[in-house]
């Protein structure tokens, strides 16, 4: 069995949620311990123990430990099943985190897997929908995954009550993925979102961005959606194309006492300062595909725009799965190079 401290690096839930991810697709057995040991409230919270319950539906998985606020599991995995499935949060937790879990495994499923999952959409601390949909999803795409993603109902802290479905066709393996640069810009894209809440405050979430976005020297095309929700929100979500398939994604989120000016100023300048490292992953997308890429047959390599704590931290976790597969190289200006060899499903 895989010993894995979850104390380490930055110590969070995506220790967990990575480790299990692995431990299903490769067919290993883990233990976590020290399960966000440093937080304020250490162990697992509902959207930690939701990801763990999910994928051992899932994988047919035997779990010791799956209590909320445990500080440690086991994770015994059996076969990926797929089918149908419902997961309820019961809580503002993210969504999107939830599935950060379990796409890995799902995969190399026995057959089709079709999720419904309920819980926040557009909360702090987690890629909002759009970042899955719009940045995540065409690059794992290449790497020939599967999948397809609706947003049936947003979720706002502190109430929740999003939903997302979720479509995903087992691959059997995945290709390497080549994102060292990234060509000419073809565009940036982006929605801007009022839940409950009057469609001026979408709008001028939208047109702050843009004149930001101008300000720099360019054009952009952000939308504007009016949603129901439980409880009243807002966000923006931003990307940036590129002729090469690189996509950078950036967003912000509305709170009270904030204005939609700055919201969209604020997801604008987080997205130039992507744009500028003249990177061909944004820092946040490069951790998220570091499981992918050990799970893929041949060589990976990306150009991060930083390498932040949390991908140092997946790929010292990645490392318990597969040993001396990594080449990381952090160039001046911070960007940071990432090349591995994937070790292939259930190498």
């Amino acid at each position: 069995m895989i010993e894995i401290d979850g104390s380490h690096g930055e110590g969070g839930g995506a220790i967990l949620r990575n480790a299990i991810a692995l431990s299903a697709a490769f067919g290993e057995p883990a233990r976590v311990f020290n399960i966000r040991k440093g937080r304020k409230e250490p162990g697992l919270k509902l959207q930690h123990l939701t990801a763990v319950k999910a994928l051992q539906e899932i994988a047919g998985a035997k779990v010791r430990g799956a209590e909320k606020g445990s500080q440690e599991i086991s994770f015994g995995p059996g076969k990926i099943a797929g089918g149908k499935h419902r997961f309820d949060i019961g809580s503002a937790g993210s969504v999107t985190l939830v599935l950060q879990a379990l796409m890995p495994a799902l995969a190399f499923a026995e057959k089709e897997t079709e999720l419904e999952i309920v819980g926040g959409t557009h909360v702090n601390w987690s890629p909002p929908f759009e970042y899955l949909k719009e940045v995540l999803l065409p690059q794992l795409r290449k790497m020939g995954y599967r999948c397809e993603v609706e947003l049936l109902r947003h979720g706002f802290y502190p109430k929740g009550g999003g939903i997302v479905r979720a479509e995903i066709e087992p691959c059997g393996r995945l290709n390497p993925l080549k994102l060292a640069g990234r060509g000419e810009l073809a565009g940036i894209e982006g929605v801007s979102i009022s839940a409950n809440l009057p469609e001026h405050i979408a709008k001028r979430q939208a047109h702050a961005a843009a004149a930001a976005l101008v300000k720099a020297g360019h054009e952009s095309r952000i939308g504007t959606r009016v949603a129901q929700a439980d409880c009243p929100g807002t966000a923006i979500a931003l990307w940036a194309k590129y002729s090469s398939g690189a996509i950078l994604g950036a967003g912000s989120l509305g709170e009270i006492g904030k204005k939609a000016e700055k919201v969209g100023e604020e997801a604008a300048g987080k997205l130039l300062k992507e744009m500028e490292s003249g990177a061909a992953v944004d820092e946040h997308l490069a951790d998220q595909l570091l499981v992918y890429m050990a799970l893929a047959e041949g060589r990976s390599e990306i150009l991060a725009s930083r390498l932040t704590g949390h991908a140092k931290t997946n790929a010292w976790l990645i490392g318990h799965f597969i040993k001396n597969r990594f080449e990381i190289e952090e160039k001046p200006g911070g960007t940071a190079r990432i090349a591995m060899e994937g070790a292939g499903h259930g190498a």
